[in-house]
């Protein structure tokens, strides 16, 4: 298989809409520093999920892991559609310093959660 960047396959560095896996590493030190737009890295060992990593959809540089080990909590559950469009639940809800990121990811679409603490 053709690998581009960061051992990330060529095409998906291409502009995307959707939101999608674009590769596999084994260990979370793998993660590549940089991740293509609307992407995510799944971290599998012995083609079991541990992590599944990607850089926030607000843009504010940074990055979300989640865990979906079902024998750790909490975990999150994801699936691809036919088109690899990428859902995951339940939503993901960053809490940083300055700021709240609170979203769905279904079907490759961001939902984003309108935050009633601050009218937004």
């Amino acid at each position: 298989m053709a690998k581009g960047v960061n051992g990330i396959a060529w095409w998906n560095w291409l502009p995307s809409n959707n939101w999608r896996i674009v590769g596999t590493v084994e260990s979370a030190d793998d993660i590549p520093r940089n991740i293509p737009r609307n992407g995510v890295v799944l971290v599998s060992s012995n083609g079991y999920p541990k992590w599944i990593a990607f850089d926030c959809p607000c843009r504010s540089g940074h990055r979300i892991m989640l865990n979906t080990d079902r024998n750790r909590f909490p975990y999150w559950q994801f699936k691809t559609s036919r088109s690899a469009k990428l859902t995951i639940s339940p939503s993901v809800d960053f809490h940083g310093p300055n700021q709240r990121c609170h979203y769905f990811l279904r079907l490759g679409k961001i939902l984003w959660v309108k935050d009633i603490d601050n009218g937004q």
